[in-house]
C-alpha cells in the first residue's frame, strides 16, 4: 500500500475518533456548568481548555459559549470537532480509491452539514449528532471494508486516539476537584455505565470506574482493550514483527501497557492528573514511531551522483 494512503486512513481514524471524544467531554463538562452554580466558570473552562490543548489567548473571562467556539467551532483550531471532521473528510478525498463509496459520503455529508453557529439551548443535540456521525463512519468502517491493510490502518489510527481522548477524559475529573463530574457522569459519558454495572454489579466508586475505563479488557473504549487493538493492527500490518525486536512503537505500547497492568489502581485514582498525563505523552510518541515507520516525510526520491 503506498504510504499517503496508509497514512490518510490512519488519520480517517483518529479525526473522527477525535471528533467523537471532544463531543462527549464538552457535553459533560458545560452540562455541570449548567447545573452546579457554585462552579467558578471561568476557572473550570480555562482548566478544560488546557486539558483538551488549547489555550485562550484572551485576559477576559471564559464562559460556556467561548469553550463551544474553540473547542467545537473553531475551524482553524486542530483540537476542534469542526476541524477534526473537516480534515477526515480531506483524507478521505485523498483516499477515494480505497475507501467505500458509504465511507466517503458520510464524511462529506458531515462536512457539509457542520454548523457555523450553535445557539446555547442546542449544544446537547449538536454533540449527540457528532456522536451519531461518528458511530456511522465507523459502523459503515466495519460493515464494508475487507480485513486488510486499509483496515488495519484506520482501526489503528481511531485506536490511539482513542486511548488519547480516553485519558483526556479521566483527566477532567479533577478539573474542579469537588464540583467535578460524578463518576457515574463520566462512565454515562461514554456509554460505559450499564457495561460498569454489569462487570461490578455495584454503583461506580472512583476506584472501580477508574478501573473500568482503564484496564477492563472486554469494554471497546478501555484505555487497555485499545492498546491491544493497536498492537494486533501493528502485528497485522507487519506480521514478521512478531519474530524479530519489537520496533519503537511496538515497544511504546508494550511498555504502556504493562504500565496499566501492574500498578495498583489505587496509585493511579491518587495521581489521576500526572498519570493520565503519562499516557497521553505515551500515546504522541508512538503515534510518532509509527509516522516514522510508515509514513517517511521524504515522499520523492532523491537522486544521488547522477551524471551532468
Amino acid at each position: 500500500m503506498l504510504s499517503r494512503i496508509a497514512e490518510a486512513l490512519f488519520w480517517i481514524g483518529r479525526y473522527v475518533e477525535r471528533a467523537d471524544g471532544t463531543a462527549r467531554i464538552l457535553d459533560v463538562h458545560l452540562q455541570l456548568l449548567l447545573e452546579d452554580p457554585w462552579v467558578d466558570e471561568d476557572t473550570a473552562c480555562r482548566a478544560l481548555l488546557s486539558v483538551m490543548g488549547t489555550t485562550a489567548e484572551s485576559d477576559t473571562a471564559l464562559g460556556r459559549d467561548d469553550v463551544v467556539r474553540l473547542l467545537a467551532l473553531d475551524r482553524e483550531n486542530s483540537a476542534s470537532i469542526a476541524h477534526s471532521i473537516a480534515a477526515a473528510r480531506e483524507n478521505a478525498r485523498r483516499a477515494r480509491e480505497i475507501i467505500s463509496t458509504d465511507l466517503w459520503e458520510t464524511l462529506n455529508e458531515s462536512n457539509a452539514r457542520m454548523p457555523r453557529r450553535i445557539p446555547s439551548d442546542k449544544t446537547h443535540p449538536f454533540f449527540r449528532w457528532v456522536r451519531d456521525r461518528s458511530a456511522l463512519a465507523f459502523g459503515v468502517v466495519d460493515s464494508s471494508m475487507s480485513r486488510d491493510e486499509a483496515w488495519q490502518f484506520f482501526v489503528l489510527g481511531r485506536s490511539i486516539e482513542r486511548v488519547d481522548m480516553t485519558a483526556r477524559l479521566l483527566a477532567t475529573r479533577s478539573l474542579t476537584d469537588a464540583a467535578g463530574p460524578s463518576w457515574t457522569t463520566l462512565l454515562r459519558s461514554c456509554g460505559a455505565y450499564e457495561a460498569h454495572l454489569r462487570s461490578h454489579r455495584a454503583m461506580p466508586s472512583a476506584a472501580s470506574a477508574v478501573e473500568f475505563l482503564l484496564v477492563d479488557r472486554l469494554f471497546p473504549r478501555s484505555v487497555l482493550s485499545s492498546i491491544l487493538q493497536a498492537e494486533e493492527c501493528l502485528r497485522g500490518i507487519d506480521p514478521a514483527s512478531a519474530f524479530g525486536a519489537p520496533d519503537r512503537a511496538h515497544r511504546v505500547l508494550g511498555r504502556m501497557r504493562s504500565e496499566l497492568e501492574y500498578r495498583p489502581i489505587g496509585d493511579i485514582v491518587r495521581g489521576l492528573s500526572e498519570s493520565m498525563e503519562e499516557v497521553q505523552v505515551g500515546m504522541s510518541m508512538a503515534s510518532d514511531a509509527i509516522r516514522e515507520r510508515y509514513f517517511p516525510s521524504i515522499a520523492m526520491p532523491v537522486w544521488i551522483g547522477e551524471a551532468l
